[in-house]
Formats: C-alpha cells, structure tokens, sequence
C-alpha cells in the first residue's frame, strides 16, 4: 500500500514540476530535473534525516515513474493549454500525499510521534521549496497568498499521529489524514484563508530613534 501511494504521489508532483516550469523558457532536460527535484526532494531529505535508505535509490521505479511523468507532461502542455488552476489543485494533492506518506513513514521507524509530524511536513513541502528556488520563485511555502500550505501538512500529519496513537485502522487513517490536509489546502485557496502576517509595531517616531 505504501509503495502504491508513493508512486502516486510522485506522478502528482511531477506533473506540479513540469508545469511549474511553463512561462520559464525551460527545454526538456529542465522540465524533467524540476519534476524529479518535485518529486523526490522531500522524501530523500526525510530518509536522509532518519538515516534509511532512499526510496528512490531503493525501488528505481519511482525515477521511471516521475520521468515518464514529466516528459507526458512536457508534450501535452505543448498541444493542450492547461488553466492556471491545475498547478494549484494538483501541488494540493501532492501534498496531501506525501504528507501522509512521510508521516507514516516515520511512524514505521519508531520516530515518536512529533518527529513524524516533521517528517510528514518535510516530505510535503521540501520538495516543491527545492523546484521554485530553481526557477526563481519565492517557494510557495513561504507566500502569504499561497494559502494554508505548510498548515495544512502540519494538521493533515497530526491527525495521522494521533489516530495511529488511538488505534485506527490504518487504511481510515490514510483516508482521513489525507482528506484532511487536501481540503485544508483547497479551502485555503477557494477562501483565501492565511495565517496572521508578522507586523512589527512601528518605531515610535518620538524615540528618536533610541533602542
């Protein structure tokens, strides 16, 4: 079941990497390093971090996978103009699934259950923090107008935790904490729901300065 997630997982971020690179004058070769970068940047700094194996390293059909990914990708976007959207709805789905994955990942490792927690947001999020540096975005983790990204990993993860800690059947508890993170996300982009922005009061003019 894991293994059929993952893959999954990595086609849906994939496609979000292809895409990503529209309006970027990116060839090819481009095309498929953003996909990959997509696709397995947080799950290898996760298994780095619990000192497991790369899964991609592991099972090479994750790397076949995400590459015939971003090459369909590449070629019906080509022929067939996709609406802005689709980038935001399909980066939703990633997320919620790679959060799940990361999740449970650490939880099979023995992690306690805030460091899955981490784990789950890592493998969301790294990954698509890695493809917008490399074509000059501001990751969309750290947009205001994003909307409920990183949250969203962080709550979907944390109902993982807590129904695995009370017993759930695991296949609920995938079903649940994944829905929940996708509809956090997709409501956070539907009504426009962000976290406080950090404002710091304004320097009193009467100071003069002083600290």
């Amino acid at each position: 079941m894991q293994f059929l997630l993952e893959q999954f997982g990595v086609s849906v971020a994939a496609i979000t990497g292809a895409l990503a690179a529209r309006g970027k004058q990116v060839d090819l070769f481009g095309v498929i390093v953003l996909a990959l970068v997509t696709a397995f940047g947080g799950g290898t700094i996760r298994d780095l971090l619990l000192d497991a194996p790369v899964f991609w390293i592991q099972h090479p059909g994750y790397l076949f996978n995400a590459f015939a990914t971003a090459v369909m990708t590449f070629y019906l976007v080509r022929y067939r103009e996709l609406p802005g959207t689709v980038l935001l709805v399909a980066d939703a789905f990633a997320l919620a699934l790679f959060t799940m994955v990361g999740t449970r990942k650490g939880l099979s490792l023995g992690t306690p259950g805030s460091v899955a927690v981490v784990m789950g947001v890592i493998t969301g999020v790294a990954g698509g923090i890695a493809r917008d540096l490399l074509i000059g975005e501001i990751p969309l983790v750290f947009r205001r107008e994003i909307y409920l990204y990183a949250t969203a990993a962080f709550v979907g993860a944390s109902v993982f935790v807590m129904l695995d800690h009370w017993g759930v059947n695991s296949q609920a508890n995938i079903i649940v904490s994944t829905t929940t993170t996708l509809l956090l996300r997709l409501a956070g982009i539907r009504w426009r729901i962000a976290l406080p922005l950090f404002r710091p009061r304004a320097a009193d003019p009467a100071a003069g300065g002083r600290n």
